[in-house]
C-alpha cells in the first residue's frame, strides 16, 4: 500500500496536476472561454434535448439528454458525498476551492473530448458507440494507444471504480441502519446485474429516472441546512479561500495537500479530462457535434459547483472536518445529523445509494463500450458483465477505504495522461467544429447541422455523419 501511494504522489505531484491545468486553460483559450461564452446555448440545448424529438430517429437512438443524465450518473456518485469529505478531511477546506478551480477550466476540456467523441462516433445496433479509444485510433492511427485506453478504462471504470461507489454504500447502510456489508453487497449485485445485461438503452431509461431525481433532492437539503446557517456562510467563504492560498497553510505544508486533494477528488467527480464522459456523449444523436460536447460542459458544472458544493457547505458549517476520526461518507453523514438531527445519517444513506448505485450502472457501460472496442465476442462481454457487476461489487463491499481509493487514483493517473495527449493532438478539430457552430447560428440557423464533409481530410476516418 506504500509503494502503491508513493507512486500516486510522483503522479499527481509532478505530472496529473499540470498537465489538466494546461490542457483546460490551453482548451480555454482556444475555444475563446465556450464554458462562459455560451452557458445559455448550455441549458437551451438540455431543456431542448429533454422535451423534443427528432423524428423516428430519435426513438431508435440515445437522446442527447439521456446521454447526458448517462454521463451525470457517473459524475454524480460518490465523489459527491464521500470525496469531497476525503478532500476536505486530508487537504483541509481549502480542497473545495481547487475542486471550483478544476470545474471552470476543466469544462473545457470535457466540451472537447465529448465533441471528439461525437466526431468519431460509430453505428451500433439501436445507438451509437464511441468514447477516446475509437476517436484515438480513428483520429490519431494509433491502434496500441487506443489499446491501451480501452484497457485502463474498463480495469478504471468498469472494475475498480465500482468497487469504490460499492464500498461507500456499504459505509452508509452499516452506518444508518447497521446493515452487514456482506449482505448490502450480495444485493446490489443482483440489482446490478439485472441492469447492465438489459444494455444501454435500459441503463439510459433508469438514469434518466434516478439523476434528475436525487440531485434535485439533496440540491433542496442542502439549501436547507445553508438557509437555517445563513450568517455562517461569509465565514464558510473565507476559511475555504484562506485555506486555499493561506500562509499558514503553506508554512504548515498543508498547502499542496489542498491543492492536490482537490484536484484529485475534483476528477474523481467531474472526470473532466479523464476520458470517461465521451463515452456516453458519443451515444446521442444530434444534428452537429459540438451539441453533445456543450451538453456535457454544463454537466461539469452540475456535477462540481452545484452537488460537490452543497456537501462542502454542510461539512464546514457543521465544522467537524477538523475530526481526527471522521473520514469519507461518515463524515458526510455526521455533519449532516447535527444539522438536522437523527434522520441525517439515513438520508446520506438514500441519497449515497441512489448516487452511487447509479454510478456503478453508468461506470459499467464505459467499460462495456470499451470492451466491444477491443473485441466482439460474446463470451468475454457476459465475462466482464460478471465482473463489474457481479465479482466487483461485491469485493467493494468487503474491502477497506483506503486500499480502494489508492487503487482509484493510480488508474484515473493513467488514464487521464493517455486521455489528453490525444485530446491535444485533436483538438484542432473540435476548434473548427465550434467555428462552424457558431457561424451558423449567427446566420440565423437555430439546429446548425454538420456534415462529415466539412472535414476533408479526416472524411474516410469519420463513420458516421453522412
Amino acid at each position: 500500500m506504500e509503494i502503491l501511494d508513493s507512486i500516486n504522489d510522483v503522479l499527481w505531484g509532478y505530472l496529473i496536476i499540470g498537465a489538466l491545468i494546461g490542457c483546460g486553460l490551453w482548451f480555454t483559450w482556444r475555444t475563446r472561454f465556450v464554458q462562459f461564452r455560451m452557458i445559455g446555448e448550455m441549458v437551451r440545448l438540455l431543456r431542448d434535448s429533454s422535451v423534443h424529438t427528432h423524428g423516428t430517429e430519435i426513438q431508435r437512438h440515445i437522446s442527447s439528454f439521456q446521454a447526458f443524465v448517462v454521463s451525470l450518473a457517473s459524475r454524480v456518485g460518490t465523489g459527491n458525498l464521500a470525496g469531497v469529505a476525503t478532500a476536505i478531511a486530508v487537504g483541509g477546506p481549502g480542497a473545495v476551492f481547487w475542486m471550483w478551480v478544476m470545474a471552470l477550466i476543466g469544462s473545457a476540456t470535457a466540451f472537447v473530448e465529448s465533441t471528439l467523441g461525437q466526431l468519431f462516433k460509430q453505428h451500433h445496433k439501436d445507438s451509437f458507440i464511441g468514447g477516446p479509444a475509437y476517436y484515438i485510433q480513428r483520429g490519431l492511427h494509433c491502434r496500441w494507444m487506443a489499446i491501451l485506453f480501452a484497457i485502463l478504462i474498463t480495469v478504471s471504470f468498469g472494475l475498480a471504480n465500482n468497487s469504490v461507489q460499492t464500498n461507500t454504500i456499504c459505509g452508509a447502510m452499516e452506518g444508518a441502519f447497521g446493515w452487514n456489508p456482506l449482505v448490502t453487497g450480495v444485493v446490489l449485485v443482483m440489482m446490478t446485474l439485472f441492469i447492465v445485461f438489459g444494455g444501454i438503452q435500459r441503463i439510459a431509461h433508469v438514469s434518466a429516472i434516478l439523476v434528475p431525481v436525487m440531485a434535485v433532492g439533496y440540491f433542496v437539503l442542502a439549501l436547507v441546512v445553508v438557509v437555517m446557517n445563513i450568517q455562517l456562510l461569509p465565514h464558510v467563504l473565507s476559511v475555504i479561500v484562506k485555506s486555499a492560498f493561506g500562509v499558514e497553510q503553506a508554512v504548515g505544508g498543508t498547502f499542496g495537500a489542498a491543492i492536490m486533494n482537490g484536484v484529485k477528488r475534483g476528477l474523481f467527480s467531474n472526470e473532466a479530462g479523464e476520458g470517461s464522459a465521451p463515452n456516453a456523449a458519443a451515444t446521442a444523436f444530434v444534428t452537429h457535434p459540438v451539441k453533445q460536447g456543450l451538453i456535457q460542459a454544463l454537466g461539469v458544472f452540475t456535477d462540481t459547483l452545484v452537488v460537490c458544493s452543497c456537501t462542502a457547505f454542510i461539512i464546514l458549517i457543521s465544522g467537524l472536518y477538523t475530526s481526527p476520526e471522521l473520514n469519507g461518507i461518515m463524515l458526510t453523514q455526521a455533519a449532516l445529523q447535527s444539522e438536522v438531527g437523527s434522520w441525517g445519517p439515513v438520508f446520506v444513506a438514500i441519497a449515497i445509494f441512489l448516487f452511487a448505485y447509479s454510478s456503478i450502472i453508468g461506470n459499467y457501460y464505459y467499460g462495456e463500450t470499451n470492451v466491444r472496442f477491443m473485441t466482439s465476442r460474446r463470451s468475454v462481454m457476459t465475462i466482464y458483465r460478471l465482473a463489474s457487476g457481479g465479482a466487483m461489487v461485491m469485493l467493494g463491499a468487503m474491502m477497506t477505504l483506503e486500499a480502494v481509493w489508492s487503487m482509484i487514483d493510480l488508474c484515473m493517473a493513467l488514464l487521464t495522461a493517455c486521455n489528453l495527449v490525444a485530446i491535444f493532438l485533436l483538438g484542432k478539430y473540435v476548434f473548427r467544429l465550434l467555428d462552424d457552430y457558431r457561424q451558423q447560428k449567427r446566420q440565423g440557423i437555430k439546429d446548425p447541422v454538420f456534415h462529415r464533409s466539412q472535414l476533408p481530410e479526416i472524411a474516410q476516418d469519420i463513420a458516421c455523419w453522412e
